[in-house]
């Protein structure tokens, strides 16, 4: 059975006019939301606008920023929660209210002890992998992000193939998390990590289909654990099904006015609606107006189907906006015409490489956080230099080195289909490289020569590359003095064509420590709730750690299905 063919999950189920006491639109984090409400003892329906289950959640990463949590703890480390707040004070500031940190921070642990009664999700530390900002007051070098073990979603059973796909899936069964990309990537640098990594994946991933199991990991394995969840519980859940509207009594949420395959339904909700379908990721009238009308079309990561709907709908009910210029960006490779973009993480660490703009020369720190790097490349827009074009520069030790926009492995060429469309050059020296690339000759060799210069002195005075925890993390720990750092000297050297994607916008509906959605007075929409990316980041302009996006879906979604819970319900005339 294909995603297309499931229209209502469980399948059967009669869509027609219904009330229940908890509406869910979208169905990412949204999901726990749904089974937060259900252990509450409210009845629940999620909608969700394609014909998958699972959001940009099933396209990520599926890392989880969880400080202070018992899944650290667990794995032997100490967090005191206190020291989270710290951290998220400083970085945060005043681009958000203090309160929803605080919130965020005191529901987790409830949070992640509701995910392990509901789902089959196995949380694990994944220690090291430091905080975007670790110098920060509260900041952590070892790291706050946690993932979820390899899941096996034949656990689905004939909604299987009503899961998301991820943004890459691979021929080779090798379910890989977030810690194992570390040393898959540097498996020609450090064999004695990468190879076991390998061997180990795919003994599971192959091993697996002998035994009738599909592993899947990152956000495959997340958004697969909710979806379980959800499918235990009994919660319905409507695909191809769209929200158009809000119906309201007086100043109350009463519920909403669906779509579903071309008919229109309404549906009551007597404790609210949770507004959880996503930013305005592939609306590129909301992104030139509110962001830059330098950003491609469908760059982004996000869901397709994330186009703001919900915020302009939670904007008619009287709701306000907040942080509709930030996304979670990030940089990747100039897509093909017709492909979607392939994302630079460690790449843009990793020594033997730097990146400069149409001048030749280089404007930030590549190794920084990816939000921060795209910050950095608007801010400069905002200043009156643009950045119009950017290339990766680096050469063949680099190549021969490491994995590259996660398809090509050491030693393996460039696509020629890359040097077709432009998007990638090669030369045996800088001068033409240049001129390839299309930028001044004269720029890009001053530019390589001082970058050697102070790569070998293993610094850079320029953009402090290298000094943060969270640089060297990606690193090369094989390169000494600065595992960021190495000069390119022998040729052939290559220059790919960079974009700033993102992984979905991060501005919507202001809400407060409730989830709750609010006027532009301050004032609450009573039976309203937004979070995930359909809210306004609860962090503000900042990106705590790898996983905040999606840890703080899930802590709000609970949040709100405890504030839910909590509320009088709405009258109904039925």
């Amino acid at each position: 059975m294909t995603a297309s063919s499931h229209q209502t999950i469980p399948a059967g189920l009669t869509v027609s006019d219904t009330e229940v006491d908890l509406l869910v639109v979208g169905s990412g984090t949204g999901l726990a939301a749904a089974l937060a409400a259900c252990e509450q003892g409210l009845s629940t329906l999620v909608i969700e606008k394609s014909a998958v289950v699972g959001g940009s959640t099933a396209r990520s990463g599926g890392a989880l920023w969880l400080p202070a949590s018992p899944v650290i703890a667990e794995g032997g480390g100490n967090d005191p929660s206190a020291r989270a707040d710290t951290y998220l004070r400083a970085v945060v500031g005043d681009s958000a209210p203090e309160s929803r940190s605080a919130a965020y921070l005191e529901q987790l642990p409830a949070t992640i002890d509701m995910l392990r009664r509901t789902t089959p999700m196995k949380l694990f530390w994944a220690k090291e992998y430091s905080d975007y900002h670790p110098e920060a007051p509260g900041g952590s070098a070892a790291g706050r992000t946690c993932e979820c073990r390899p899941l096996d979603t034949t656990m689905l059973g004939q909604y299987r193939s009503a899961l998301r796909p991820g943004i890459m899936e691979v021929s080779i069964p090798m379910p890989t998390t977030g810690a194992d990309y570390r040393w898959l990537n540097l498996v020609s640098r450090v064999p004695r990590k990468g190879i076991p990594t390998i061997a180990k994946r795919l003994a599971q991933g192959i091993g697996g289909l002998l035994l009738g199991r599909r592993y899947a990991a990152g956000g495959q394995a997340l958004a697969a654990g909710l979806f379980a969840g959800a499918i235990s519980a009994g919660i319905p859940i409507w695909l191809h099904t769209s929200l158009t509207s809000l119906t309201t009594d007086g100043d109350r949420i009463t519920g909403a006015v669906i779509e579903h395959q071309g008919n229109t339904y309404t549906v009551a909700a007597r404790r609210g609606v949770v507004l959880a379908a996503g930013g305005f990721d592939h609306d590129m009238d909301m992104r030139h107006k509110f962001q830059s009308e330098s950003l491609g079309a469908h760059f982004s990561l996000g869901a397709d189907t994330n186009t703001g709907d919900a915020i302009r709908i939670g904007q008619e009910a009287g709701a306000d906006i907040a942080l509709m210029d930030q996304s979670w960006w990030f940089p990747a490779v100039a897509p093909l015409p017709g492909a979607a973009p392939a994302v630079l993480l460690a790449e843009r660490s990793l020594p033997g490489s730097f990146i400069v703009d149409q001048h030749g020369q280089r404007f930030a720190n590549e190794s920084s956080d990816y939000m921060s790097f795209g910050q950095r490349v608007l801010a400069l827009e905002s200043a009156g230099t643009p950045v119009e074009s950017m290339w990766l520069v680096f050469d063949q030790q680099y190549r021969n080195s490491y994995v590259f926009a996660a398809e090509l492995f050491p030693r393996m060429p460039l696509p020629q289909r890359w040097y077709d469309a432009g998007i990638a050059v090669r030369s045996d020296d800088f001068g033409e490289l240049a001129a390839k690339m299309g930028v001044p000759v004269d720029d890009l060799c001053a530019t390589a020569t001082r970058f050697n210069e102070n790569a070998s002195a293993g610094q850079d005075p320029d953009f402090e590359r290298g000094r943060s925890a969270y640089d060297r993390y990606y690193g090369d720990p094989t390169v000494t003095p600065n595992p960021n750092l190495r000069p390119l000297v022998k040729g052939p050297f290559y220059a790919v064509k960079m974009v700033l994607s993102d992984l979905g916008t991060c501005g919507g509906l202001r809400a407060d420590d409730h989830a709750r959605v609010l006027r532009e007075d301050g004032t609450v929409i009573d039976g309203l709730y937004a979070i995930g990316n359909t809210a306004a980041n609860a962090f503000g302009d900042t990106y705590p750690g790898a996983g905040a996006t999606i840890a703080q879906g899930l802590v709000y979604g609970y949040i709100a299905a405890l504030d839910a819970s909590r509320r009088p319900p709405a009258p109904t005339s039925r």
